[in-house]
């Protein structure tokens, strides 16, 4: 066995493993803006084939989001809303808006390995977890620190999680998302990270729900900016028929 090896092991062991809320707060903060705008692909690998979803976003905090399909072009104009704990959805087809509640979050969005629940999960995830940090690790090249988190209620879609997070970079390389009995429903892997703005952020990951056949999905990051000043009027109802 390599020597190199077995000191760059040591060298992992001997590291003091920061205090886990403290670290997923900066991972928070890594991700975190009081509004942004984003450009994205949706990948989609069904048992049928696949086809993509490019949506453009806008975010203002941890409760509100507003999402239209940019294309492909029979699902350009379908728009999402999102205020606090409600979720409605537009089709530019049936001309129809439908509030998004109860078993229909568990629904998936658009034939994707995501759920409307996701969708509305709140983005900070100190706001719904505790975590310990289990030991060291790594992904690939990348060392990592392995997160445990608990939910701090009963409502929360993912009762535990597991997180590689990277320790240079405070950004999510890997995640399990687990029932309370541990069972595994979804995972996450990052497929490459870029620089935006100062930060590094995830711009190709793909998830997987463990539940469903299937490729899993990607989601392909063309753009993003943060700290924008979003108008209010974006976060209406009204904006939905527009």
């Amino acid at each position: 066995m390599n020597i190199c090896f077995w000191f760059a092991v040591l060298a992992i062991a001997a590291v003091e493993p920061p205090d886990g809320n403290a670290l997923l707060a900066r991972v928070d903060a890594n991700i975190g803006s009081n509004g942004k705008v984003i450009v994205s692909e949706m990948i989609i690998q069904g048992r049928r084939g696949g086809r993509s979803v490019r949506t453009m976003s806008w975010v203002s905090g941890t409760d509100r989001a507003f999402t239209e399909y940019l294309a492909p072009e029979r699902e350009r104009g379908t728009k999402m809303l999102k205020l606090g704990d409600r979720l409605w959805t537009y089709s530019p087809q049936s001309d129809r808006t439908i509030s998004i509640s109860g078993h229909m979050l568990r629904q998936s969005v658009a034939g994707s390995d995501l759920s409307y629940e996701d969708m509305m999960e709140d983005p900070k995830l100190t706001n719904l977890y505790s975590a310990e940090v289990v030991g060291p690790d790594s992904v690939g090249d990348r060392p990592a620190w392995l997160l445990e988190l608990k939910a701090r209620a009963e409502g929360v879609a993912y009762q535990r999680r597991r997180l590689w997070v990277d320790r240079e970079r405070d950004l999510i390389l890997r995640e399990e998302r687990l029932s309370a009995a541990g069972r595994l429903l979804k995972t996450m892997e990052v497929l490459s990270v870029g620089r935006y703005e100062g930060r590094w952020l995830a711009d190709r990951a793909v998830f997987r729900d463990a539940l469903r056949e299937g490729g899993g999905t990607e989601i392909r990051i063309d753009s993003i900016a943060f700290d924008v000043v979003i108008p209010e009027h974006i976060f209406s109802t009204a904006s939905l028929r527009r």
